[in-house]
């Protein structure tokens, strides 16, 4: 269990390889988590940034070019308003789900956040390894026969919850894919690795 602080929790006797190795795992499943709230935060706030201070600025100095009709600088800077605020609120409403993800909700032995997952395509017989992130915060460490895959993807959605020797069948605009999960390493397996 990890206290409010994050960080690894201190076994009180003994300092066995097996209390160093779970110590350890946790805190890097605590830190993956950590990071990727630190990165939405971060947005969030470079946003508000603009949206409270750079914003308001070049709508101000777009508005003394005079007929606002026809001032296309003053509407791209109403745009990019309307965007940064739809954003930071996307990320806020981002944030408030990521906070209630812990770490023992995550399967061991199920596809799930940060699981590498292989498949097989059961019609080409082609095996890709996909690694499942939230959105787009896809970047890492990954290797480069992985591909980031969101969650909240069609493929995301229909590798989430699946075991070894599934079969899951993604239904895409050109048609359907047959993906058979021939491996599976859970974030869980990936910590203990790392150690």
């Amino acid at each position: 269990m990890l206290p409010k602080d994050g960080h690894a929790v201190r076994f009180p006797r003994g300092n066995s390889r097996l209390e160093r190795r779970t110590q350890e795992g946790l805190a890097f499943r605590s830190s993956m988590l950590n990071e990727l709230r630190e990165k939405l935060q971060a947005e969030v706030e470079r946003l508000n940034h603009e949206i409270n201070f750079v914003l308001p600025k070049e709508i101000e100095k777009a508005r003394a070019h005079g007929d606002l009709r026809e001032n296309s600088e003053y509407k791209a800077a109403l745009e990019r308003q309307q965007f940064a605020q739809a954003r930071a609120s996307h990320l806020r409403l981002r944030l408030s789900k990521l906070s209630s993800v812990k770490e023992g909700d995550i399967p061991r032995d199920r596809v799930g956040f940060g699981s590498r997952v292989t498949v097989q395509d059961l019609d080409t017989k082609k095996r890709e390894t996909y690694a499942l992130t939230l959105g787009e915060f896809i970047e890492g460490d990954d290797g480069p026969d992985e591909i980031p895959v969101s969650m909240a993807s069609p493929l995301g959605k229909a590798l989430l919850g699946g075991k070894v020797g599934q079969t899951v069948t993604l239904t895409l605009p050109l048609g359907k894919r047959r993906l058979k999960i021939a491996e599976l390493e859970t974030v869980h397996d990936l910590a203990a690795r790392k150690v």
